[in-house]
């Protein structure tokens, strides 16, 4: 598998973002369910929004590595909040994780008027290997 990354712009990157990941020649591609912070046994997480992000973040790197992928791997990566304003003081988390785990991916977030029970925040993702 080779990725191409496309960046015309540098303003991004201090967001922990790409423009555009084209992949050539993968054996696979992985897409991943919202994850959120709910626990194994299934009750949803009644804890901030830090976390809730890191219950999410935790939840997704299981699933991915389940399935036989790396999460340096995550091509796409689609953030749903029911706040922006008390997800962006937290965002630091996940460039933190995004850095550690050396992922280049294009990267939406979108504030919805609610989720699942409790939780605050989803993590949707596409992996490929």
């Amino acid at each position: 598998m080779e990725k191409k990354i496309t960046n015309p712009w540098k303003w991004q990157d201090q967001l922990s973002f790409v423009q555009a990941v084209e992949v050539i020649q993968t054996q696979g591609t992985l897409y991943v369910s919202g994850q959120t912070a709910i626990s194994a046994d299934g009750q949803s997480s009644t804890g901030d929004m830090k976390t809730q992000l890191t219950g999410a973040i935790q939840n997704l790197e299981q699933v991915i590595r389940e399935a036989g992928y790396d999460c340096k791997n995550i091509v796409h990566l689609k953030i749903y909040t029911i706040s922006t304003a008390d997800l962006w003081p937290q965002f630091p988390i996940l460039q933190e994780w995004i850095a550690k785990n050396d992922i280049k991916l294009t990267m939406t977030l979108l504030e919805v008027k609610g989720l699942f029970e409790t939780l605050t925040v989803e993590l949707e993702a596409i992996a490929v290997r």
